[in-house]
């Protein structure tokens, strides 16, 4: 049914012929929702404010004197994540930076 394969046999033939290509320029790697800048801000804007949305209702319950519960950290947590992964989207880093020669 499953057939699992180490691959050393291979890796030591493939080494030992040279290489397959010589290295080249990566290709740069396609922009984020193929640059449509409306759809980066509503979609990043909308992920940002539900980032704070969660935040909130994890801030009332603490807020209300009631003990800080691993769910309220987790809850944090995901604000947390959810929000720069909102911020990731409106900067679209992927492909601006340059390298330094």
């Amino acid at each position: 049914l499953f057939r699992f394969h180490s691959g050393a046999a291979e890796g030591a033939s493939r080494s030992m012929s040279g290489p397959a290509d010589p290295p080249g320029p990566a290709p740069r790697p396609a922009p984020l929702f193929g640059g449509c800048w409306s759809c980066r801000l509503l979609s990043g804007s909308a992920l940002l404010l539900s980032g704070a949305y969660v935040f909130n209702e994890a801030r009332k319950v603490m807020r209300k004197g009631g003990p800080t519960s691993m769910g309220t950290v987790a809850q944090i947590t995901f604000a947390a994540s959810v929000a720069a992964w909102g911020l990731v989207i409106l900067a679209d880093p992927v492909g601006k930076s340059q390298r330094k020669s």
